[in-house]
């Protein structure tokens, strides 16, 4: 299997690859730059021939308009020969004054042009590279539609820093908006496998799959779970007769915001303020928070309404089966169970170890 090149993937604020001033193709930006610096060789040309009586020449004493190319190129890059030098005042003023600046432009043109198309890019390769392997326990977020997005800026105000977080999407703005939020971004097809191979797919903690069409979703999720046979995979698929599929090619949860929407609606008939708890439960900025985490060991033993944290248990896994707060399941905690709590916002931050 052939792997991508490792140079598209990038840090924001640090490695920016995608990011360009100029909306231009390179090959049009190498001329603009090209045509800039020859523009302003012109204008010396033009100089030196106007005040070509201020010129010597000191192997036959008579300056033509090739000599003044000559001159002019030897003088733009700095050589000097020595072979043609100018002899009258107006000519050194006009050599200090004018062709100075001008010389310094065109030598910044061309660095900056060295910099920009060789140095920098082999650089970057080469930071990416170093970059790439050491991914490993990040959230990959394959979509950056609107379920995607939000997604990732309610990761962010849990807590989650942004250089943790890897968006894949082929859409050029989604993608300028992804690393705006600060996340690390690749412009490519996420059911693509070099383009998971390239984020390190199976090192990731956890995949969240939004496509925008539960096919091409479906499809990721299943390249994914090829990949990653262990990470855990969220998708989002908006029709019911789907949600089987989701979970058949390998997604661990999905979710379907039809049925969420409907199940807000349905809370807020029997009671104004149930939607509205829903959503404080689902959102970082709310009073309250679910979290799922692993049981300590301090709570062995424990029933699930004495958890160390303080929190609300509501529900615990044991053996991929969940047991709600009134079953005598939940009376005695034990090693491996998995908690689902309610927790007040100021305790989002902390960590039961």
């Amino acid at each position: 299997m052939s792997r991508k090149s490792a140079d598209k993937l990038h840090l924001p604020h640090i490695f920016r690859p995608l990011k360009r001033a100029s909306k231009w193709p390179i090959w049009a930006d190498i001329l603009a730059r090209l045509g800039l610096a020859f523009f302003l060789i012109a204008i010396v040309v033009a100089i030196h021939w106007t005040g070509r009586d201020g010129l010597v020449d000191q192997i036959d004493g008579h300056i033509s308009f090739l000599d003044v190319v000559y001159f002019t190129m030897i003088s733009v890059t700095t050589t000097g020969f020595g072979d043609i030098v100018p002899k009258s005042d107006s000519a050194r003023f006009m050599e200090a004054v004018i062709v100075t600046p001008i010389r310094i432009a065109v030598l910044f043109i061309f660095v900056g042009t060295a910099y920009q198309f060789a140095i920098k890019r082999t650089w970057e390769k080469w930071k990416m590279a170093r970059i790439q392997e050491k991914l490993t326990d990040h959230i990959v977020v394959l979509g950056y539609g609107t379920s995607g997005a939000e997604a990732v800026h309610e990761l962010i105000a849990r807590g989650t820093d942004p250089t943790c977080i890897v968006v894949i999407d082929q859409s050029g703005p989604r993608i300028q908006a992804a690393e705006a939020a600060g996340c690390n971004v690749l412009q490519g097809d996420a059911s693509n496998d070099d383009t998971l191979i390239d984020v390190q797919i199976a090192k990731a903690r956890s995949v969240l799959v939004s496509a925008g069409r539960d096919d091409s979703s479906i499809l990721i999720v299943l390249t994914v779970r090829h990949l990653a046979p262990e990470v855990p995979i969220s998708v989002v698929v908006r029709a019911k007769d789907n949600e089987l599929l989701a979970r058949q090619a390998g997604a661990n949860n999905v979710i379907n915001p039809v049925s969420f929407t409907g199940l807000l609606l349905a809370g807020s008939a029997q009671g104004e303020h149930v939607a509205d708890y829903m959503a404080d439960l689902a959102a970082a900025g709310g009073k309250v928070q679910l979290r799922e985490r692993p049981i300590s060991a301090e709570e062995i033993g424990r029933s699930l309404d004495q958890l160390a944290s303080g929190g609300r248990g509501l529900r615990i896994y044991r053996g991929g089966r969940p047991y709600g707060f009134w079953e005598k399941e939940t009376q005695a905690l034990q090693p491996g169970d998995m908690i689902v709590e309610v927790i007040a916002c100021e305790e989002c931050e902390s960590d039961v170890t």
